[in-house]
């Protein structure tokens, strides 16, 4: 029997509240409405769709010393995820808070992740982390991670791939100095444009070709309802989702397709897998899919094949 292949990921596992307002937002008021709290995080929640999809995990986070972190502990061991975080008994652990309004516009969000800021870097020297990317087969990070702690990373991983996740437009930026040694990055259409400067709305040769001057060989680039593309340093296509993929269904489309590719899949190929998580990820009541053979090979056969790029 073979052996799965081994992520080790560095990131974002933290708090993730979503509250919504019953009708219209009124400003400094109190508006009546609903709050869900659940553990997030982008490359958690990329591992864990992985994990799913039959890889070994492993995970270096940061939390704090109060009860959201054994939530995000408890959260991290029933994913079948080995946990190498750091805890801070004397910091808060990292949340991230959005409120949407009736039609699930966003209103507002607060990030509290200044403890990834802070020591994030530091973290990835220890001796233990530095033997967990010597035995991994690739390393999964999230643009959580300061511009040092990225680029010390990469270099650690000495020629392994690394995958990385956008994040956000304003987190997007800190991958530009290790673009070049990334196997892949995952991003939307905004994110693309932090990094290239090129407009969203620029046409899908224009975003492949923008990144690729950026220095990056491979990557993926999902725009909600619009065509997701792929591209690599031959060949560039899109792949029209059936459902639109939004920020929490992004997580697991990466997820899914870098476990594609690491059991030796085209990327044409595993990036359909990625898009088949990413909708039973809309359907699911979870940030994560529970990803059964079943369920996935009815999303599969949704996805269409892959286009040249118009």
């Amino acid at each position: 029997m073979m052996k799965s292949p081994t992520i080790l990921a560095v990131g974002g596992a933290y708090i993730e509240r979503r509250g919504q307002v019953s009708g219209a937002f009124v400003p400094a008021a109190s508006n009546p409405g609903t709050m869900r709290e659940e553990v997030g995080g982008a490359v958690f929640n990329a591992l864990r769709c992985a994990v799913r999809r039959g890889v070994s995990g492993l995970l270096l986070s940061i939390r704090g010393g109060d009860a959201m972190a054994d939530t995000v502990a408890r959260a991290i061991t029933a994913a079948g995820i080995v946990d190498l975080s750091v805890v801070f008994l004397d910091r808060t652990t990292p949340s991230n808070t959005t409120i949407i309004d009736g039609d699930g516009a966003l209103v507002t969000g607060l990030a509290d992740m200044a403890l990834y800021d802070l020591a994030l870097a530091k973290q990835i020297r220890r001796a233990k982390v530095r033997e967990a990317i010597s035995t991994a087969d690739a390393v999964l990070c999230d643009a959580n991670l300061p511009s040092t702690a990225l680029e010390r990373l990469v270099a650690l991983a000495a020629g392994k791939p690394v995958f990385a996740l956008a994040v956000s437009p304003s987190k997007a930026a800190r991958l530009t100095l290790v673009l070049e040694f990334l196997a892949m990055a995952f991003m939307t259409r905004h994110e693309a444009g932090a990094l290239t400067g090129a407009d969203v709305d620029a046409d899908e040769h224009g975003i492949v070709d923008g990144l690729r001057r950026a220095g990056l060989k491979s990557g993926v680039v999902t725009a909600g309802d619009g065509p997701v593309l792929g591209f690599d340093e031959t060949d560039a296509f899109s792949i029209l989702p059936p459902k639109k993929v939004t920020d929490g269904a992004a997580d697991a489309l990466a997820g899914a397709t870098v476990a594609a590719l690491l059991r030796g899949l085209t990327l044409r190929a595993a990036l359909r897998d990625g898009v088949a998580a990413a909708m039973l990820a809309i359907e699911s009541a979870g940030l994560v899919p529970v990803l059964t053979a079943a369920d996935f090979a009815d999303a599969l056969a949704l996805v269409p094949e892959p286009q040249e790029l118009a």
